[in-house]
C-alpha cells in the first residue's frame, strides 16, 4: 500500500503581501496590488513537497471566510486537504516590502484559539489517516488554548501506526513531543538551546547540544538550522556540519519549512542521511531567492543540491 506525507498547521494563515516606494509614517502609502497565499507551517511543507514532486495531505483548523480563501488557495494548487471547521477565524498575516531598500516588514497576527473540542476533532483526524501515513510532519507554531501534550498525543498516533515524526516548533509542546519521541527534529540554534538549557554560540555546542538529545534514545535525527552558516546534523553515531551554498537573498519567508520539506522528499525516496540533508538545505536556499512568500523554484533547489552533492567529502 502506497503510504502518504501528512502535513499538520495548528495556527495556519492566509499571508497577504504589497510592495510600497518607501515606507513613510504618518503618510498614505500608495500599495501595489495585493497577493494572498496560503501560509503556515505544515502548510508551506505541503507546497513545497508539491514543486517537488511528492504528493501529501494537509491537515488544519479552518474558521470563517479567511479559512474559505486559505482552502480555495489550496485547491488552487492542488493540495490535498482535509480542513477542520473552527469557531474562530483563520488569521492573516500582512507583509510589507519597501521597493526602494528591499526591506521586509512582517506582521503576523496571534493565532486564533482551538476551543477544546477542535483539539479533539483535529487529533481523531489524525488518527483516521494515519494507517495510510508514512511521514507526520508538524510544522509552526502552537496556537492559544491546544494543550501542550498535544504533540505528545500526536507522537503516540505516530508510534503506533509506525509512523514517523517531524517537529520544526518550540516551547512546551515540543518538550513533551520530544519526550515522548521523534524520528527527527529542525530547530534552530534558539530553539535548541531553549530544549536543553545549553549555550549554542558555535558548531561544538549545537553538536553537544543536539546529542543531549539523541542520547536519551528520544529522536533519531536533528538538523539545526544555521541560517547563512548552513546546518548541523547529528545522530547516534554522526554528526557533519554543512555549509549552506551562497545566494542572492531576498527573503527569509518559508526558507525553514522549505528545508523541512526537502528533507522529507530525500527520506521518502530513499536518500542517505547526508544527500537528504543537503536536499533540505538546497530547498530552504532556494527559498530565500525569492520574493515575498513564493517558497522555491524546483529548478534552483536542484541545481543547489547538486552544487551541495559534488562538494560532499568521503
Amino acid at each position: 500500500m502506497m503510504k502518504h506525507v501528512l502535513t499538520l498547521t495548528l495556527s495556519p494563515t492566509v499571508d497577504k503581501s504589497t510592495t510600497v516606494d518607501k515606507i513613510v509614517a504618518e503618510q498614505k502609502l500608495d500599495c501595489d496590488a495585493p497577493k494572498f497565499e496560503p501560509g503556515g507551517g505544515g502548510i508551506n511543507v505541503s507546497r513545497a513537497l508539491k514543486r517537488l514532486g511528492l504528493a501529501s495531505v494537509a491537515v488544519f483548523p479552518s474558521g470563517g471566510l479567511t479559512g474559505q480563501r486559505l482552502q480555495d488557495l489550496l485547491d488552487e494548487e492542488g493540495i490535498d486537504q482535509h480542513p477542520v471547521t473552527t469557531k474562530n477565524l483563520t488569521r492573516e498575516n500582512f507583509i510589507v516590502v519597501n521597493r526602494t531598500t528591499n526591506e521586509q516588514f512582517r506582521f503576523g497576527m496571534p493565532a486564533p484559539e482551538l476551543l477544546v473540542r477542535e483539539e479533539e476533532a483535529i487529533l481523531k483526524l489524525v488518527k483516521q489517516l494515519a494507517p495510510k501515513t508514512s511521514y507526520i510532519v508538524a510544522s509552526g507554531s502552537m496556537p492559544q488554548g491546544i494543550g501542550d501534550d498535544f504533540l505528545a498525543k500526536v507522537a503516540r498516533i505516530a508510534h503506533k501506526e509506525h509512523a514517523r515524526l517531524v517537529v520544526d516548533t518550540s516551547g512546551e509542546a515540543l518538550k513533551q513531543a520530544v519526550d515522548e519521541g521523534v524520528y527527527m527534529l529542525k530547530p534552530n540554534q534558539n530553539e535548541l538551546s531553549k530544549l536543553t538549557g545549553l549555550r549554542v554560540d558555535d558548531h561544538d555546542e549545537v553538536e553537544e547540544a543536539a546529542r543531549k538529545i539523541v542520547d536519551k534514545g528520544k529522536c533519531e535525527i536533528i538538523v539545526v538550522s544555521m541560517g547563512p552558516l548552513g546546518a548541523q546534523t547529528v545522530t547516534k553515531d554522526f554528526s557533519e556540519h554543512i555549509h549552506a551554498p551562497t545566494v542572492k537573498k531576498r527573503s527569509t519567508v518559508g526558507a525553514g519549512d522549505s528545508m523541512v520539506a526537502g528533507m522529507v522528499y530525500g527520506c521518502s525516496k530513499g536518500y542517505d542521511l547526508r544527500h537528504m540533508v543537503r536536499m533540505g538545505i538546497a530547498c530552504g536556499s532556494a527559498a530565500t531567492m525569492n520574493p515575498g512568500t513564493e517558497l522555491f523554484q524546483k529548478d534552483d533547489a536542484d541545481r543547489l543540491y547538486q552544487w551541495l552533492v559534488k562538494r560532499i567529502k568521503n
